[in-house]
């Protein structure tokens, strides 16, 4: 028992299969650690995608404004960069109209070459009038003339302002001793004593491309970066860099701190994560809080596509056309002219200009309504995907049959990305179920190729080898449940019958061979009929005789009683018949032996053909038997061990112990008379 128990438990099946595959998946997604690889990042975010295309346009907050150079304005005051005094005039305009803050999604790196006192100070020499006694004093200071760089510089102290810089972060070695770093007029600090700047997971900068200094006179700065995914996607942005241990907020951050009045910022690490990972939790300014992933960045919960927010041109602000549009708001000085090239691609747009990247962020922290990414919930509900939805498919493809599996299988699958969509994603949480959704899928061909290699063809084999023997209820328990077959030669206790008709060889000596055969085919399914009817197994032919096997391939707890049963049924059967059965004019009679004990049951035969039947002592003693019906003036015989298998309120009669040809020990013979229906329930 414990060899046969072992030889099952490594046996392979689809279950088996699907099992291990479960098993795999979870030791893979517990290799991955912390950080997934990139592949399944990017699918997530294209599933993610999906979602915002699928929840459609949200209403903004309505408190920010894009100021707009865009086209239009291009035409009215030509190519791009203006002149700084055109430039000063717009912020003059803007801050006149009372904003809160306003923020330059532009950038002044270099001096405006346009400057009246730049012209002077490169040409002093050759300035002369025709007249030589007007030529240009030599002594002529450049204050004197106009410089646009500090009209601009006046412009943007007129109001609080938040000027934007980029960042590099690869080394160009042009970075010098005593360069400029960006200022902020925000006190930064970490939640944690001891820990420093340079400790956490920042996304570390090399050097800023600034404003020159001039103009440098903005209430503070921030950086307008905004990294693309892989797959050239704006998804998410962060809060803050770091560059020479030292950390600087987003200019979108700032002009909410700004706003809001608030001095201090502070970084919170993420202490379910132990040291020294130092992984971000998120950043709080004042009384609001907002949830960070491990390097500062926080998920753009996009508004819609391009143009959501409220677009005003420069042109018509500079002409004084509904500036006060701009009173009380958040306004964004930016650029959405196809020339400047200010575009990027977004789960809504492919070609969204780049400072409604800033709005949507900006208008995120005025709603506090940023995505989230659930990392630590992200793992837990993979494990528990996997393990709960890989068995749930792998039952319901095997037990449920290919249809209902195949339905509950896919259910599994979709119900997840709904509950995903519902349950997080319109609560603004991102959960990444690309690997939850991998693993199932391949739970799911692994399965049903195990299936189809092993259960598959076993259903068929027993389909084809049963179903003419057998009950179909029987082929049905067994292709619900093939674990309950063994095709191997094991040892198990069934009942044998064997019927034979009397005379057969006279009576088939005077009919013709049509007749023979149409009396045998006639005769052969009537007594089928009545085996199969009993639950038991037609094992084989042998010329007029029938053998039957009861208990075997499916265990039959009331084999002796079924098999009893089925002789009574076929004597009677063959007595009801009368002319219909009838062989050169004759009616027929049968003898029937019975014996049940252990035999060896299972496939024998070659590789090239074989059968399944059952072999062994019994089943010799079951044919002996059998003949025994010639000497004695009954039709069925049973032995003791049958007769002791039979329900106590059966009648048999003794018929008489004989000595049958093979064995030494003799057999008690009885006749049996009646069974109880309701033993055979």
């Amino acid at each position: 028992m414990a060899t046969t128990g072992l030889k099952s438990f490594f046996h392979p099946s689809a279950f088996k299969a699907g099992i291990l595959c479960i098993i795999l998946s979870c030791l893979i997604w517990f290799s991955f650690g912390h950080e997934q690889p990139q592949f399944f990042k990017t699918t997530d975010a294209r599933f993610s995608d999906t979602m915002f295309r699928v929840r459609g346009s949200q209403d903004s907050s309505g408190s920010v404004v894009i100021v707009d150079i865009d086209d239009n304005s291009l035409k009215t005051y030509g190519q791009w960069p203006w002149p700084r005094n055109v430039i000063a005039e717009l912020v003059d305009t803007i801050f006149d109209s009372k904003p809160l803050v306003v923020g330059f999604d532009i950038m002044f790196a270099e001096r405006d070459r346009t400057s009246p006192s730049l012209f002077f100070e490169k040409y002093r020499d050759r300035l002369t009038l025709k007249d030589p006694n007007n030529r240009v004093d030599p002594s002529t200071s450049r204050q004197q003339f106009q410089d646009h760089d500090l009209l601009l510089a006046k412009a943007i102290q007129g109001g609080q302002s938040v000027l934007g810089y980029m960042f590099l972060f690869r080394e160009d070695f042009l970075k010098s001793e005593g360069e400029r770093s960006p200022y902020t007029t925000l006190d930064i600090s970490i939640d944690k004593i001891g820990i420093e700047f340079k400790d956490l997971k920042l996304i570390t900068a090399y050097r800023p491309i600034l404003n020159i200094a001039e103009v440098s006179t903005g209430t503070s700065t921030g950086f307008l970066n905004a990294f693309p995914d892989p797959d050239g996607f704006i998804r998410k942005v962060p809060l803050f860099f770091l560059m020479d241990d030292q950390a600087y907020p987003s200019m979108s951050l700032e002009m909410y701190r700004i706003a809001s009045g608030i001095h201090q910022a502070r970084i919170h690490l993420n202490n379910r994560i132990p040291q020294p990972y130092h992984a971000l939790d998120g950043v709080s300014l004042g009384d609001s809080y907002f949830k960070t992933d491990d390097y500062c960045q926080i998920g753009i919960n996009f508004r819609g596509p391009d143009h959501t927010f409220l677009y005003l041109s420069a042109s018509d602000v500079l002409q004084g056309a509904a500036t006060q549009l701009l009173k009380d708001k958040f306004v964004l000085l930016g650029s959405s002219a196809g020339g400047i090239k200010d575009i990027v691609a977004t789960p809504f747009s492919s070609r969204l200009p780049g400072v409604e990247v800033q709005a949507n962020v900006l208008d995120n922290l005025i709603q506090k309504d940023a995505m989230v990414w659930e990392n630590q919930s992200e793992k837990t509900v993979t494990y528990l995907g996997i393990i709960v939805g890989g068995l749930l498919i792998c039952s319901s493809l095997i037990y449920l049959g290919p249809l209902s599996g195949l339905l509950l299988s896919f259910a599994t699958i979709f119900s997840i990305g709904v509950c995903n969509y519902y349950l997080l994603f319109l609560e603004n949480r991102l959960l990444g179920t690309s690997f939850l959704l991998t693993s199932l899928t391949a739970v799911f061909f692994t399965v049903v190729l195990f299936n189809y290699l092993f259960e598959g063809r076993r259903r068929n084999f027993i389909r084809k080898a049963f179903s003419h023997y057998v009950s179909p209820s029987i082929v049905n328990e067994l292709l619900k449940h093939p674990e309950k077959l063994d095709l191997q030669v094991d040892s198990r206790e069934v009942s044998i019958l064997f019927c034979d008709i009397r005379n057969f060889t006279s009576l088939a000596e005077n009919s013709c061979p049509e007749k023979l055969s149409s009396f045998l085919n006639s005769y052969f399914s009537l007594m089928t009929d009545i085996i199969i009817k009993n639950k038991g197994m037609v094992d084989k032919y042998i010329g007029d005789a029938v053998m039957a096997v009861w208990g075997s391939p499916l265990h039959d707890p009331d084999h002796a009683t079924n098999a009893v049963q089925a002789a009574l049924e076929m004597v009677e059967a063959l007595r009801q018949s009368g002319d219909d059965l009838q062989l050169a004019g004759h009616g027929v009679a049968i003898g029937i032996g019975i014996n049940s004990g252990i035999v060896s049951a299972g496939n024998f035969g070659c590789e090239r053909h074989f059968d399944y039947t059952v072999l062994g002592d019994s089943v010799n003693l079951a044919s002996r038997v059998e003949e025994q019906t010639k000497k004695y003036p009954v039709e069925i015989l049973i032995t003791e061990c049958t007769q002791k298998l039979l329900p106590a309120n059966s009648n048999s009669r003794f018929i008489d112990t004989v000595v049958v040809k093979g064995r030494k020990k003799p057999v008690i013979l009885f006749e049996p008379l009646y069974i109880k229906a309701a033993t055979r329930d």
